[in-house]
């Protein structure tokens, strides 16, 4: 994140205390002249402060508050609801790619997902073009069609005879588009931020338009492909935690399915 830089416009602070409140660390107290100020470098970086500041008198990490999104209008609760209760496992998507400004957005929204701690330690790797993924999809089935000559009846020989049934790639589908998201090994909460950022980014895509694919028989068998690991060029001590396939749907769901209810227990 970089060097903490707290500063305060004198001129806007209304001396709410708000920040303090909220900091996320603790670390904001009021200074003589009843100002909120820190140095203390426990900070973690959410920026708590700046955002709740009602004035925008707070500049953290060199951010200025002038440039930060803002907006009164939230999706209404029923917009969300469809969202959620709409969403359906895309598997057949068209033979194109998605627009440029769609897989910019895609990329942009990443940058606010929630991570445990604020622990930036995520890299995600995307592969924007058609003809791309072909090659993969095609490197991949060379790659287990070798491994299942030698290693009859484990995991992955059986993906490779399942995709020999079907005709098709089952692993990759016929998928445009593939996001690999990694994490670095010391991340305090490695083993769910990556999901949580997939989440977002899958309940994103659907508000354009998009079909997405949480895809397990990719999260299995990309990492033995030592080949396809290295075009992702994942930073040292970074592993790949799970892979998303999207593109515009080939498909059409008219309503949603109905699904059996989880137990629910309150307290």
């Amino acid at each position: 994140m970089g060097k903490l830089n707290f500063k305060i416009d004198k001129s806007k602070c209304i001396k709410c205390g708000l920040c303090i409140r909220d900091c996320s660390r603790s670390v904001l107290k009021n200074d003589n002249d009843g100002y909120p100020h820190t140095e203390n470098e426990a900070c973690f970086g959410c920026q708590h402060c700046m955002a709740i500041c009602p004035t925008g008198a707070i500049s953290v990490f060199g951010k200025n508050p002038e440039n930060s999104f803002c907006s009164p209008n939230l999706p209404t609760p029923e917009e969300i609801e469809s969202l959620i209760k709409m969403r359906r496992s895309c598997r057949n998507y068209k033979e194109e790619n998605i627009d440029r400004e769609k897989m910019e957005k895609l990329k942009d929204i990443l940058n606010w997902i929630p991570t445990g701690v604020n622990f930036r330690g995520l890299h995600f790797t995307f592969v924007e073009n058609k003809k791309t993924m072909d090659n993969l999809r095609s490197e991949l089935l060379n790659y287990l069609k070798d491994y299942a000559k030698n290693h009859k009846g484990d995991k992955l020989s059986y993906i490779y005879e399942e995709s020999i049934k079907s005709g098709k790639s089952v692993v990759l589908r016929n998928a445009p588009h593939m996001v690999v998201v990694s994490v670095d090994e010391h991340s305090p909460c490695k083993e769910i931020d990556p999901i949580i950022a997939l989440s977002y980014f899958e309940i994103y895509a659907q508000s354009l338009g998009l079909g997405t694919l949480w895809c397990g028989l990719g999260y299995w068998t990309l990492p033995y492909c030592n080949n396809i690991v290295k075009k992702f060029n994942l930073p040292e001590n970074y592993e790949i935690a799970y892979v998303m396939l999207f593109g515009n749907p080939d498909v059409k769901y008219t309503r949603s399915i109905q699904p059996q209810k989880y137990n629910i227990t309150s307290i």
